[in-house]
């Protein structure tokens, strides 16, 4: 959908699973992870190796 703030890039196993995903208004990269889908989730900013956020153009 056009109007969706953040869209899912990448996605990664069925119990255990990683996904990035991107916000659309500033391109800032997130890594949500889940374990065992009932035991918690954790979101983080991805980063480059400068410690940078990773931007993805947006355009």
């Amino acid at each position: 959908m056009a109007n969706d703030r953040f869209v899912e890039v990448y996605n990664q196993g069925i119990v255990n699973v990683a996904k990035i995903i991107v916000d659309t208004e500033t391109g800032v990269n997130y890594l949500m992870g889940s374990h065992n889908k009932a035991n918690g989730t954790g979101l983080t900013v991805l980063v480059d190796r400068d410690g940078k956020p990773i931007v993805t153009p947006i355009d």
